[in-house]
């Protein structure tokens, strides 16, 4: 085989694998889009037939479709439930506005240009929705509060891709909420567009919950514990976070300074100083981190990138303390909390009676 033919069959197969996604996105949303209708049509029956008519349904559909998945008593449930937290939210919400945010997301979905497509709220929910599979969108509309919510969800995993799990545990997390919420000095130490991606970067508070760590933990525990889940780490961190090291070296002179993690951000196109303090915050901290900005700055920023950004993680904080700290600092930062899992401690676990020991105290008070 020559080297043409080695590049044109390389050519055939990107183009059917490309092909292969084209068809699988084409099946999912032919799917989603068929389970709004039939929750739509399960919705208007159920209030002419009854409560029983979901059940009927099932079990009418399978015996003409045995070899048909989606046609169970539960995923028929779901499919009403679909159609209806989708069409009440927009019910009761102003339509103008609803209808307006949908619009603009939906402008970002790809070959979607076509202006003759239908612009109603309804329409442009079930586009929206038809984008990510339907294992996913039943966590979304079934752990989202609201539409706002369950956008936010929807917009994430497409732009992040992620599977089933991270999408679960992210809602669990409570992202939504947490996202962008950090207090920072971004408005007034960046240019607008980079303010407000860099605000949406930070979250408060940020969630550790899979650090194991003893008791008597000191930060420097919680820099290697972060380092041996990085995957961990870096998916709370957010999407566009590349690690670049812990206890980083920095020389001024014949002083050496060391940076808790240092990080780069590939969409801001700058370096992060992310500051661990196992404390409430207290205002010289944003001092030592302004330090660290300078250094950074002044030794690993190129000319093309944009300025350092620190972040500071602490245990707790006072909000109006943080802002009066913040507010004559010049080098960009934001402030947040961050909590780990509150299970009880392995020395205290210790001295808890043991399952069995339990039963063998059980079967004497029995006797």
């Amino acid at each position: 085989m020559n080297n043409d033919y080695k590049k044109w069959i390389i050519e055939v197969k990107q183009k059917i694998r490309s092909t292969q996604i084209k068809a699988a996105i084409a099946v999912n949303s032919t799917l989603i889009e068929f389970y709004w209708y039939l929750g739509k049509m399960i919705t208007e029956k159920e209030n002419v037939w009854g409560g029983k008519l979901i059940e009927q349904v099932s079990k009418d559909l399978k015996e003409e479709f045995p070899d048909m998945q989606g046609l169970s008593r539960r995923n028929l449930f779901n499919t009403q439930k679909f159609y209806q937290f989708y069409s009440n939210s927009i019910v009761q919400q102003p339509v103008a506005l609803i209808g307006q945010q949908l619009v603009d997301q939906l402008q970002t979905i790809e070959n979607k240009q076509d202006t003759t497509y239908p612009r109603t709220e309804d329409k442009i929910v079930q586009q929206l929705v038809a984008q990510i599979p339907w294992g996913h969108n039943i966590l979304i509309f079934t752990k989202s509060k609201d539409i706002k919510e369950a956008l936010f969800y929807i917009q994430k995993t497409k732009d992040n891709n992620w599977s089933r799990d991270t999408l679960a545990l992210q809602i669990k997390s409570n992202l939504y909420k947490r996202q962008g919420k950090a207090i920072t000095n971004f408005t007034n130490t960046l240019p607008a567009p980079n303010s407000d991606l860099a605000l949406q970067t930070l979250k408060d508070p940020y969630i550790f919950d899979f650090l194991q760590l003893a008791e008597d933990y000191k930060e420097r525990d919680i820099e290697n514990q972060l380092i041996q889940h990085i995957i961990r780490f870096l998916l709370e961190m957010g999407k566009g976070f590349a690690f670049v090291g812990k206890q980083y070296n920095i020389q001024l002179n014949e002083k050496e300074y060391f940076i808790d993690l240092l990080f780069y951000h590939i969409p801001l196109q700058c370096y992060v100083v992310v500051e661990l303090k196992n404390k409430d915050f207290e205002p010289e901290f944003a001092g030592k981190l302004n330090f660290y900005l300078t250094l950074i700055d002044k030794t690993l920023k190129r000319e093309n990138e944009n300025p350092t950004i620190g972040i500071l993680l602490c245990r707790g904080k006072d909000n109006m303390e943080v802002e009066y700290a913040l507010q004559d600092i010049h080098k960009p930062m934001g402030v947040s909390e961050f909590k780990l899992d509150e299970a009880l401690p392995e020395n205290f676990k210790s001295s808890l009676p043991s399952i069995e020991e339990l039963e063998e105290e059980l079967k004497k008070i029995e006797k």
